[in-house]
C-alpha cells in the first residue's frame, strides 16, 4: 500500500514538472552555406522555436539530421544551454557540415550558383530541462529553401 502510495506521489509529481506541451520548431531563418575547398560547406542559420508552456525551460541540446533532397546530409548535434523564455518564441544559432559529396559536389555547386530550391528536412529531437527534469522533445520538420552562393 504504501509502495503505491509513493509511486502515485511520485507520478504526479512528475507530471507537474514536465511541460504540459512539447517546444515547437517553428522554421530556420537566416541560411548561409559557406563552400570550403575540401568539398564539405557549413550550413548555418536561427532555428527557430515556439514554447507554448508557461513556465521557463533551459534548452539542453539540439540533435538533428539534416536530410537534402531526401539525402542525409548533415547533423546539427549542439549543447546550447539556452533559457527558454516561457510563452513566447526564440531562437538558436545552428551550424552543420554538409557534405557535398554526398550531394553530387559539381550539379550542387552549379545549382547553388543558380539559387536552386532544395527540400530540407530536419528530424530529431531537442532536450529541454523544466523543474530539474530533462524532457526529450521529438523534431520533424519540412522546408522548401532556395540556397545561393
Amino acid at each position: 500500500m504504501l509502495a503505491s502510495t509513493a509511486t502515485l506521489l511520485a507520478a504526479f509529481l512528475y507530471n507537474g514538472c514536465v511541460p504540459g506541451e512539447p517546444v515547437q520548431f517553428r522554421s530556420v531563418k537566416n541560411i548561409t552555406l559557406d563552400v570550403g575547398t575540401s568539398g564539405e560547406a557549413m550550413l548555418k542559420g536561427d532555428a527557430v522555436f515556439y514554447n507554448p508552456n508557461n513556465v521557463r525551460m533551459k534548452l539542453r541540446e539540439i540533435r538533428l539530421e539534416v536530410w537534402v533532397d531526401g539525402k542525409q546530409s548533415a547533423l546539427i548535434d549542439q549543447k546550447p544551454e539556452l533559457v527558454i523564455p516561457a510563452a513566447s518564441a526564440f531562437s538558436a544559432s545552428v551550424e552543420a557540415k554538409l557534405s557535398l559529396k554526398e550531394m553530387g559536389l559539381l550539379n550542387t555547386v552549379l545549382n547553388l550558383f543558380g539559387g536552386k530550391k532544395y527540400d530540407i528536412e530536419y528530424r530529431g529531437y531537442l532536450r529541454v530541462r523544466v523543474h530539474g527534469i530533462t524532457v526529450k522533445v521529438p523534431i520533424e520538420y519540412r522546408d522548401d529553401v532556395r540556397l545561393k552562393l
